[in-house]
């Protein structure tokens, strides 16, 4: 394939595999039949995490953070523990400062792209969406794996984690078309402030291709013939999030003046009562609620995946700045 008589760039490629299996086949005909049935795309708060480069691919390390900071301390909680792995000795003096300097420079300036020890390193941004149709969110797909909760770690274990931001892998038809509707997506007029949408519409020409993250899950509740997320947090399978929602901590509470030995004896009545919803449908204290699948997107351009836009929420400066903002107000103590 040319793009301008010239191989097309890897940050541009969608390539659409023809699967003849009976599980893609299967898995294609379910993801049609639902974009058909909740062909609305709504588009939720972004994500952010850290991501490295490995052999000139961008792998994710972790994207649980709601703004850019919180992943950017993050990152230097990762350069800790690998300071703190390496072995003090005259070998690994150089490794070790390496690792110290970056953790320092993240402690007081906002940071969003850095190489430590020849590798690189950056924070990313990840847009989640949901599909809904005439009878509110989309549940779980028949083929989406829904496996329950490993016992012993208390949590199911993340898709993100590990994964290969890969413009070129292959992709199913259904991927691969909503990879193409959403290259030229943005804010419309109108729907968010006009920075927001402004940034939005340039990520398109810095960023003009898009890679699906693995799918997550998560609860959504009905109030008033409206649904809202019951929580921001998304969970690798179905069964996670039934789990994650069915034990909501402010759900326990008898009132909000109730005091700790109450909430206590609260707690521990709800531990033995426990038993989380199978289904995708199912009601908490009365309110309606479903699993509800959750896709996500990553945009990439020729430097990889987009960073953190300027008129992005990011409420809190680097914790060492914010120390020193907290001593000058006489809100916190003077360590010297």
């Amino acid at each position: 394939m040319n793009y301008d008589g010239h191989p097309v760039p890897d940050h541009l490629l969608i390539n659409v595999e023809h699967r003849d299996d009976p599980v893609s086949a299967v898995t294609e005909d379910d993801a049609r039949r639902r974009s058909r049935a909740y062909p609305k795309l709504l588009w939720g708060a972004p994500l952010f995490g850290t991501a490295e480069e490995v052999d000139g691919r961008w792998r994710i390390m972790s994207l649980l953070a709601d703004w850019p900071q919180a992943a950017r301390d993050g990152l230097g909680s990762h350069f800790r523990r690998l300071r703190s792995e390496t072995p003090d000795s005259p070998e690994n003096a150089a490794e070790r400062k390496g690792y110290a300097a970056a953790f320092q420079l993240l402690d007081w300036e906002v940071v969003n792209d850095l190489t430590v020890n020849d590798r690189r390193y950056r924070i990313i941004r990840a847009q989640p969406l949901i599909r809904m149709g005439a009878d509110g969110p989309e549940p779980p797909r028949p083929t989406d794996p829904d496996v329950a909760v490993d016992r012993q770690s208390g949590q199911a274990q993340s898709q993100m984690e590990g994964f290969v931001i890969d413009p070129t892998a292959n992709s199913g038809l259904s991927d691969a078309l909503l990879r193409m509707e959403m290259v030229s997506a943005f804010y419309k007029a109108g729907a968010v402030p006009d920075d927001v949408r402004g940034d939005s519409q340039q990520a398109v020409d810095t960023h003009p291709n898009v890679v699906l993250l693995p799918v997550g899950f998560t609860v959504a509740e009905c109030d008033g013939g409206s649904w809202r997320p019951r929580s921001l947090s998304t969970y690798p399978t179905p069964q996670a999030a039934r789990d994650a929602a069915a034990f909501r901590f402010s759900d326990i509470i008898p009132d909000e003046d109730a005091s700790l030995d109450e909430i206590r004896e609260a707690y521990a009545r709800a531990l033995e009562q426990y038993e989380a919803p199978r289904g995708d449908e199912f009601e908490l204290n009365g309110v309606r609620c479903r699993v509800t699948r959750v896709e996500c997107f990553v945009r990439v351009g020729p430097d990889g995946p987009e960073g953190p836009r300027p008129s992005d929420w990011d409420p809190e400066p680097p914790p060492e700045r914010h120390f020193q903002q907290l001593r000058e107000q006489g809100l916190m103590v003077d360590p010297d």
